[in-house]
């Protein structure tokens, strides 16, 4: 399910839902999967002889050496020497091959080698040359760099023991940095290429014969496919700017973020931390810039390639290593993380499904001290009484211009709408009715029946439907407690330590601003309730399909002085 099904009040950012249906639904055999035996490994073991063309002309070499050596004699120009006199590292090396195939390309011939400025454009990561067999070979460059000048080699090779462990133990920092750099690339390489195959089968298969093919798939492909459609569509759907955008610009989101990090930079001093859905980059630059040791900032849209241009852009490339791919399925150049960063929040908390993988990657990669951020998150239920909502977006199609349009309203009912409500539609406060823990809760724990209980503190026409939203905490430690009864506004007044900010209507409206639930009275017509009722149910969350990432909520309710009559309705989200 896309996101389109959700029913969200019309608005500029609402159009980031339509995105999602472009995804190309046949996925091909990937050459390049870094995961089976058919990837990368079996590319560098492959007997065909490799075919490197030289920097400057269209020599062909079967060694790196051999390519080296040429662009000295031939050409006067020493490339490993002058890698080690600007000390690149792997990134700034494949930038400086980029940079010599497109001036030589440009037709601008090269009598020196260029400083080290033009190594902060990220538009140098960008192959010129296609199938360049030597952005393949950017380790063997660096083996030549790191081989000692005539000058170096001609001193005594007798050295003390201790300063040749010391130099041992640098070069294999080196090595698991370049090999962490070296998978990186190879990742945002294979985004590319990907994302080029997957055009060229769109195209196929909208053609005729594509379209009438013979063959079908058995219910259980059929059913696989499902899911990898929805996965897809939802990938893709973060591939845009315009989302991302959104998001960013939502700044009671963004800035709990960064001022959690920049204000416990303690916290993150020399850390290794996993920035999980990353988007564009944002929060793992931040982390970067509070000190921490080690970034891997993982995304399985191709919003990643973008992510990585701008860490380098930034000069952070040292720090924060982007990675390509589902969580569940990539491998990750570290053992475990000191911390788990994520914004995995969606409408009504659970839409989307992404805290499925945040569990996953708490458990594989978080060590037993580490951090979850956010550390917990609270959902809210409220009784909405709005006529004037009800008017302007129900009624209004009893009588559009002398015509009914009841037709209209085939849906309204049954779907969450998206929207930011003024908290004087509210009748009662809301009840706090579920909280998860994000360092202990379970998956099979996101499917749930949790109670509830409002006194209306107002007199109503009528009960119109119920209003969804959570509240989002950070806290300093693991052992930190947020009472379950606590909003993120008597957090605050409280003084407690730590970021809490909310998406209820008591707050400034964010990006997912709340979820309304209108109830569908059928023939039966809503009463009057007064100041004191209380009404007492159950909110129900559940999935469609076990790997649905769509949601569904149930409410069923009681109104003191109508046992008689419990009421209970589902939407979907």
């Amino acid at each position: 399910m896309t996101q389109d099904q959700i029913t969200p009040e019309p608005s500029p950012s609402d159009t980031i839902s339509n995105s999602c249906s472009s995804e190309t639904t046949s996925q091909p055999s990937d050459p390049l999967d870094l995961q089976n035996d058919d990837g990368w490994d079996d590319c560098q073991d492959d007997e065909e002889e490799l075919q490197l063309t030289c920097l400057f002309d269209d020599t062909q070499f079967s060694s790196v050496g051999s390519m080296l050596d040429h662009c000295e004699k031939a050409h006067a120009l020493d490339i490993a020497q002058h890698c080690r006199d600007l000390a690149l590292d792997f990134y700034d090396t494949v930038k400086l091959v980029n940079y010599i195939r497109s001036e030589i390309k440009a037709g601008r011939a090269l009598s020196e080698l260029p400083s080290k400025d033009i190594f902060k454009d990220g538009k140098y990561l960008q192959p010129v040359l296609e199938d360049d067999a030597l952005l393949f070979s950017i380790d063997e460059i660096m083996e030549h760099q790191n081989q000692p000048s005539g000058a170096d080699a001609a001193k005594d090779p007798k050295e003390d023991p201790k300063t040749l462990l010391a130099k041992i133990s640098k070069l294999e920092e080196e090595l698991q940095r370049v090999q962490s750099q070296f998978t990186s690339y190879k990742l945002a390489v294979k985004d590319v290429l990907n994302e080029r195959l997957e055009a060229h089968t769109a195209t196929t298969e909208s053609s005729p014969a594509a379209v009438n093919g013979d063959s079908k798939p058995s219910s259980e492909e059929s059913g696989k496919d499902n899911i990898d459609r929805n996965d897809n569509s939802y990938f893709n759907s973060y591939s845009y700017n315009e989302i991302h955008e959104t998001m960013l610009k939502d700044t009671v989101r963004t800035e709990a973020y960064r001022d959690f990090i920049y204000e416990n930079k303690d916290i993150f001093r020399d850390k290794t931390v996993l920035d999980l859905g990353c988007g564009t980059g944002i929060i793992s630059l931040f982390c970067a810039k509070a000190g921490a040791k080690k970034v891997i900032a993982v995304d399985n849209s191709s919003i990643i390639t973008k992510a990585l241009e701008n860490v380098f852009a930034n000069g952070l490339g040292d720090v924060i290593t982007c990675v390509k791919g589902k969580i569940e399925e990539v491998t990750l150049p570290v053992k475990q993380v000191d911390i788990i960063v994520s914004e995995w929040m969606g409408y009504c908390l659970l839409y989307e499904a992404m805290l499925d993988s945040v569990i996953w990657a708490r458990d594989r990669y978080l060590a037993p001290d580490g951090l979850m951020v956010p550390s917990h998150v609270t959902l809210h239920i409220a009784p909405v009484s709005d006529p004037d909502y009800i008017d302007s977006h129900v009624s209004f199609w009893h009588s559009v211009y002398g015509f009914s349009m009841k037709s209209m309203l085939k849906s309204i009912y049954d779907d969450v709408i998206i929207r930011h409500h003024s908290p004087t539609n509210l009748a009662s406060p809301s009840c706090p009715f579920f909280q998860l823990p994000l360092h202990t809760i379970k998956r099979d724990q996101l499917t749930f029946f949790k109670k509830f209980e409002v006194t209306l503190t107002e007199d109503i026409d009528a009960l119109d439907g119920w209003l969804i939203w959570f509240d989002t905490f950070f806290t300093l430690s693991r052992i930190d407690v947020v009472p379950e009864q606590y909003s993120a506004q008597r957090w605050k007044e409280e003084g407690r330590k730590g970021i809490a900010f909310t998406t209820g209507p008591h707050g400034p409206e964010t990006h997912w601003r709340q979820g309304l639930l209108l109830i569908d009275y059928g023939k039966s017509d809503s009463s009057p309730l007064t100041k004191g009722q209380k009404i007492r149910g159950e909110v129900g969350y559940q999935r469609p399909t076990p790997d649905s990432r769509a949601l569904e909520i149930g409410v069923w309710w009681d109104i003191d002085g109508q046992s008689w009559r419990r009421q209970k309705q589902n939407w979907g989200c």
